[in-house]
């Protein structure tokens, strides 16, 4: 772009000094020619630095995930393509089951062992608090008993009284007097049955515990016993469940399955230091690094561009999505020791601005480490951003070629 101004700045220089001859050729006019154009283009470039910022280090980043098995074993099959588009919940390698399915089955027969003694205690429960119940029961009736019993012995008292009170003036008959006598022994003798069954079951009743008879509390502390271990050995059975379940791997997401070295009769482990593959993610992230001072006018929202070597001649259209403004540089690591500044100052971070890819460029496959070029174009001095976009256009196509000799 800078030879093509030039070119058409030589043009009108000759067209006015040198055909037209409308100024002379002199030493003067010769230093203002050269000044002018230097001078101009430093200006133009130096704003445009401001105002639609580029970059020679824009780069394509993608999640790496690195697959860990949460279950150890033999690797019985890998039915992923390397390098091949993976959807997501695709299986990626399958692990020897045999152990956790006999694990598996072995929960499964404890919690129904669990489950039967849990029914055991259920019913020996109710055994204990029919008993109880009844024992309730002989109580009340022993006691309504005694209440029943006690007018009959009043009313016996009285007649026993009355009769004496005749026989002793000569009114009465001797065999009443013996007759009642006789009824008044025979309802407190009733009496005294009723209130010794009354307090035998009282007795009985007082071995509580918590306000229940001592059986029935036992039958609640062995049936919550019994609870506790069918829930314990269904928690067991959800995990065998679970590690059966984890022998089969699949794919977290869409993406790619690289240099896959797995192989049937692998072993495999639990640990993440040690995965069994790694996967790349579909999505991209595209990140575009600025010098410091070339971000003071950029704001989200700004509309973007950049190519790639990937891609020779191919303008991709985005948008600013947000500048992370932070880099390694500003972190220190903790230490016991003061920071490391080294013989010389560090060199300034760049910091890196987020580009979303606009349509119909959002489908296209980016690679993961594509790099490339790239400007953001501010809502700044907008009449000569077209200066910025022919550059860019021209260093893309330049991306065709390949300057190598062998």
């Amino acid at each position: 772009m800078d030879i093509l101004l030039l070119g058409i700045y030589a043009f009108f220089v000759w067209l006015i000094f040198i055909k037209l001859k409308w100024l002379p050729w002199n030493t003067a006019w010769q230093v203002t020619v050269v000044i002018i154009p230097i001078v101009a283009l430093s200006i133009l470039i130096l704003t445009l630095n401001v105002v639609a910022p580029s970059t020679a280090d824009v780069r394509v980043l993608k999640y790496v995930v690195q697959v860990v098995p949460q279950v150890r074993g033999r690797v019985l099959e890998v039915p992923v393509e390397p390098n091949r588009l993976v959807k997501k919940g695709e299986l990626l390698f399958r692990i020897d089951p045999t152990q956790y399915e006999n694990e598996l089955n072995a929960a499964k027969a404890k919690l129904a062992s669990d489950e039967a003694k849990f029914a055991a205690a259920g019913a020996s429960l109710v055994d204990a608090s029919a008993g109880a119940r009844q024992l309730q029961e002989q109580l009340k009736a022993a006691t309504g008993q005694v209440k029943a019993l006690q007018p009959k012995l009043e009313l016996a008292r009285l007649r026993v009284r009355q009769n004496r009170e005749l026989v002793a003036t000569g009114a009465g008959e001797r065999f009443a007097l013996e007759q009642a006598e006789s009824t008044l022994a025979e309802l407190q003798g009733q009496i005294a049955t009723a209130a010794a069954n009354e307090t035998q079951v009282s007795q009985r009743l007082a071995a509580q515990v918590n306000g229940e008879q001592a059986s029935v509390a036992t039958s609640r502390a062995q049936l919550a016993t019994a609870k506790a271990q069918v829930d314990l050995s269904r928690a067991e059975l959800g995990n065998a469940q679970w590690n059966l379940d984890q022998t089969a791997v699949y794919a977290p997401s869409n993406g790619y399955a690289i240099n896959v070295q797995l192989r049937p009769g692998s072993f495999v482990v639990s640990v993440p230091f040690s995965p069994a593959m790694s996967f790349v993610e579909e999505t991209y992230q595209v990140i575009a690094l600025f010098d410091q001072n070339e971000l003071r006018l950029v704001e989200p929202g700004d509309k973007a561009e950049f190519t790639l070597k990937t891609y020779p001649g191919r303008i991709i259209s985005a948008t600013v999505d947000s500048i992370v403004w932070a880099q390694g540089q500003g972190q220190v690591q903790q230490s016991g020791t003061l920071p490391q500044t080294g013989a010389f100052p560090q060199v300034p971070g760049r910091f890196p601005v987020k580009l979303i890819v606009d349509e119909p460029d959002a489908g296209l496959f980016l690679a993961a480490g594509a790099d490339g070029q790239g400007a953001i174009y501010t809502a700044h001095v907008a009449a000569i951003h077209i200066l910025r976009m022919v550059i860019l256009r021209v260093g893309s196509i330049t991306n065709y070629l390949v300057l190598k000799l062998h």
